[in-house]
């Protein structure tokens, strides 16, 4: 991983340089009207204008926007990789949305997320996603330190995990009614000090755009160390736990899911190796990173447990 200045990043970096040229002359032009705003483009999409771009970087190639915001895992709208770009978009009711923050901590209370976005300096990170299915793409999320968030919050001397809720609404959600068997609501977890840790990150946006809601809109946790399942979407509540929370596909199959769920390339899924991956846009498959790259950040976090044991 690359941590660098956003006047080193080349401006085609993300998206094609044409269209990337042609948004941002747009925006300028505009002027003082985008300050802080979210705005409508062309194509229907809201822009968010407010990201400050290439905050943390990667030279991996980008996953196309396509590809990205079509093949997705979000078992709320079905188990097919293209359900959730056909069932999600229109039906999931994205706005008000508030996410309820309680527990361990001095001030509970609400974070709205339209308040969210124009009252934070949005960064865009380009982030490895590693899914514990065995493919991988680059992603450019926008959005805010998830530390930056909690700390508002107050978390008391107990709160030893942070425990993530995403939305349940069958009225929305088709897939909930579908998979009967599964323990819903999706909940998510961490440890206080992988939640705090700077990679850690509230995604509001993807591509420079709001987030779609076959990605996890309005509101979903990237932590890129781990495999995707962990970054958990549509979150509608967050709390400080003294002990640690249960977690959704660990309470599935916990010999295949465990709390931890680190990307690691020498640890096999009990049904299929995890030394190497498909990144989507890819023929070949490429070795899998341990911790996904992020390592050298992130391996302190770990230091004297056993990650076979710990997985």
């Amino acid at each position: 991983m690359l941590i660098r200045q956003a006047s080193d990043i080349a401006s085609g970096e993300i998206t094609p340089k044409g269209i990337y040229l042609d948004r941002r002359r747009w925006m300028v032009g505009a002027g003082s009207l985008l300050a802080g705003a979210l705005l409508p483009n062309a194509a229907g999409a809201d822009v968010l204008a407010n990201v400050k771009r290439g905050v943390v970087s990667l030279d991996d190639k980008p996953t196309s926007q396509e590809d990205a915001t079509h093949y997705n895992n979000f078992y709320e709208f079905g188990t097919d990789k293209t359900d959730p770009a056909r069932a999600a978009p229109g039906r999931l009711k994205t706005r008000p949305w508030t996410v309820t923050v309680g527990g361990e901590c001095a001030k509970g209370g609400t974070v709205d997320v339209d308040e969210l976005v124009r009252t934070s300096a949005l960064e865009e990170r380009i982030y490895r996603l590693r899914c514990v299915e065995g493919w991988s793409m680059v992603l450019p999320w926008n959005g805010v330190p998830l530390a930056s968030v909690l700390k508002r919050f107050e978390p008391t001397s107990k709160a030893r995990y942070v425990a993530f809720q995403t939305l349940d609404d069958a009225g929305q959600m088709p897939g909930l009614k579908l998979n009967g068997l599964f323990p819903w609501p999706y909940v998510e977890g961490l440890r206080m000090d992988e939640a705090m840790h700077p990679l850690s990150f509230l995604a509001v946006g993807l591509y420079g755009e709001t987030l779609p809601a076959q990605n996890g809109a309005p509101i979903r946790l990237v932590v890129p160390w781990k495999y995707g399942f962990k970054s958990i979407k549509s979150i509608v509540k967050i709390t400080f736990s003294e002990t640690q929370p249960k977690t959704f596909w660990n309470m599935l199959a916990a010999n295949e899911y465990g709390f931890y769920s680190n990307v690691n390339p020498e640890v096999d899924h009990p049904r299929w190796s995890q030394a190497k991956e498909r990144r989507i846009g890819e023929f070949a498959r490429r070795p899998t990173l341990m911790f996904n790259g992020y390592g050298d950040q992130v391996a302190s976090l770990y230091a004297g447990m056993d990650l076979r044991a710990n997985f």
